[in-house]
């Protein structure tokens, strides 16, 4: 790309630790060169600034967009931090869609918060995917040597059997072998969990895997791609860190961002599959108990900046 890239950056939940992120990882040396704007409360940015010391937004050689003003208590959900949060993804998004952004970043969001501002979005994968108009997407964290996709996402863990479908194992593991690719991974292997202990064992811990994700598997399998599965779990991630995988398809939410989070906690990156724009994200959540105490590390924001920067720009990580 010859021109110069063009990232949105928004903020989060305004009481939660993400503007104080924002303004370090904006001040860090890694921060990748690149025509920034940053959607979210421009007073939560400069009350954040005065409070911990930190650079002014306007300091920070980057455009602001300020979408929702007024105060916000620390560490509080509230319906008003939730509309601000999502208010600065969406018209960060309609700037994406309409080609003025080549990529964005977000600061983490609070469920709760969302639910209480009347949103019907569990977290941003599912935001953005409402705001493109496209329902095949993903969600994969990338860290420690792993790149792990996730089958299902938010979601209680009692409904996941459920849940899973032949359709969406090839659904998802054929978007992560799309998009490989551009993580440096030109011939995808592919390696998809079980969802039982021994991936059900022969039937003897439970029938999904045979019934659901075997027969997905195989189907995939003779359409040509690299997949191995269903593997039992407890092994997978470690022949993907031995380099025997480029990317692991998990069955739930846990199951695929415990190794992640063991190996590279602060320092992954979440990525949405299947947007018509690159989106990166943090691999934690809004911090309610730090908010405002000096102390949130911004590590994960600078990667996640870092990759968007790549993906945007054509460059392989």
């Amino acid at each position: 790309m010859s021109r110069r890239l063009r990232l949105g950056l928004t903020v989060g939940d305004p009481a939660g630790i993400g503007p104080e992120i924002v303004l370090r990882a904006l001040a860090s040396p890694e921060r990748p060169d690149a025509d920034w704007t940053v959607y979210g409360p421009t007073a939560c940015l400069e009350d954040r600034s005065a409070r911990l010391g930190l650079p002014r937004p306007a300091a920070l050689g980057c455009n602001l967009v300020d979408v929702v003003g007024g105060p916000f208590a620390l560490g509080q959900v509230s319906a008003e931090a939730g509309r601000a949060a999502a208010e600065a993804v969406l018209a960060a998004a309609r700037e994406a869609l309409a080609g003025r952004l080549d990529g964005l970043v977000t600061a983490p969001l609070h469920k709760g918060a969302l639910r209480a501002a009347g949103h019907p979005w569990p977290g941003h994968t599912e935001l953005l995917a409402a705001a493109a108009g496209v329902e095949d997407v993903a969600m994969m964290f990338v860290g420690g040597g792993l790149r792990v996709a996730l089958l299902t996402i938010h979601r209680p863990l009692r409904t996941v059997p459920d849940a899973i479908t032949a359709d969406d194992v090839g659904r998802v593991t054929r978007l992560v072998h799309r998009e490989l690719p551009r993580f440096g991974a030109p011939r995808p292997r592919i390696a998809v969990c079980g969802l039982n202990p021994h991936a059900g064992e022969g039937g003897l811990f439970g029938r999904e895997d045979g019934e659901v994700i075997a027969p997905a598997v195989a189907t995939l399998v003779a359409e040509g791609l690299d997949v191995s599965g269903p593997l039992p779990a407890d092994t997978a991630f470690v022949r993907a860190v031995r380099g025997e995988f480029d990317a692991v398809v998990a069955a739930y939410h846990d199951q695929g961002l415990v190794p992640v989070k063991l190996l590279a906690f602060g320092r992954a990156v979440n990525v949405t599959l299947g947007l018509p724009f690159v989106r990166t994200s943090v691999d934690h959540g809004t911090a309610f108990d730090i908010a405002g105490a000096g102390t949130a590390d911004a590590g994960s924001l600078v990667e996640a900046m870092k990759l968007a920067a790549a993906l945007a720009g054509g460059h392989e990580r």
